[in-house]
């Protein structure tokens, strides 16, 4: 009788698109959602610890608002907690970013800050049990620090590893963009953000600034060090559409998942 309601409860879940992988799935957890009571029980050496990085004041042109990577990382957040079995930290909202200080609102760490940052972080909750950790990375510039942050936390046997949100891409945004060059507020960048979050995206002020990438971040003087932006953007953001960016969007997403469960049975370092 009981193997007779299984199979007709089974039949309703696929009747209705629901199949047994998708029942059987266990969602993340907010860690601020938390008691520390709690906290303890779930930060176990099995646990991976998620800890999203977006800038919430970093310059993105005049269509993008500046907390475009925070909005990113927002995002991917939420995907990644119902479809992952993780302890997601709160979001890192400052970082890296030189090359964006000539555009008012946009802020910036020094690399030893924000290396270390990440470093007291991970240490902080090392400490409890947790020895692998994804650093949710929605940034380029970011990647110097972190690679430095990750090589520190090694010798301790702490296993780090983040996005590279170039690569994660895949050849979905190579098959996709149209823009000559660029990386920043650009076609593929607005894109995304048309997808995730529409009303934060103002496309008629969308431009394109696209001057051949010189060493020291952008500029907005035309004699100045670095590559020519007036806009702020450095790519062609009014070619994006909402299209192109979810392509882009969930070819990202899967394989930030797919590096999640690589991290999860990867060995940790030797000390």
């Amino acid at each position: 009788m009981r193997t007779f309601f299984l199979s007709i409860l089974l039949a309703v879940l696929v009747l209705f698109g629901v199949s047994s992988a998708q029942t059987s799935k266990k969602p993340g957890i907010l860690l601020s959602d938390l008691t520390w009571v709690e906290a303890e029980r779930i930060l176990t050496p099995d646990t991976v610890v998620v800890i999203p990085l977006g800038g919430a004041a970093k310059e993105h042109g005049p269509h993008l608002r500046l907390d475009n990577d925070f909005s990113l990382a927002r995002y991917y957040t939420d995907r990644v907690l119902k479809e992952a079995d993780v302890v997601i930290a709160p979001t890192i909202t400052y970082h890296f970013y030189p090359a964006f200080l000539e555009y008012p609102g946009s802020t910036h760490l020094r690399f030893e800050t924000a290396r270390d940052m990440v470093v007291d972080i991970i240490k902080s909750l090392a400490a409890y049990g947790p020895r692998r950790f994804y650093i949710l990375n929605t940034g380029v510039s970011t990647k110097r620090p972190l690679t430095a942050s990750a090589e520190i936390l090694a010798k301790d046997g702490i296993l780090m590893t983040f996005t590279d949100p170039i690569t994660a891409e895949g050849d979905v945004a190579k098959h996709l963009l149209k823009q000559v060059r660029g990386t920043h507020a650009d076609e593929s960048e607005t894109s995304m953000m048309l997808y995730m979050y529409p009303n934060r995206v103002n496309m008629k002020l969308a431009a394109k600034d696209d001057s051949p990438n010189q060493p020291g971040g952008l500029t907005r003087k035309k004699v100045g060090q670095g590559t020519y932006s007036p806009s702020g953007i450095w790519g062609d953001a009014t070619l994006a559409t909402r299209a192109k960016g979810k392509l882009i969007v969930e070819a990202t997403l899967k394989t930030i998942l797919r590096e999640i469960e690589t991290l999860r049975t990867s060995p940790l370092p030797k000390t």
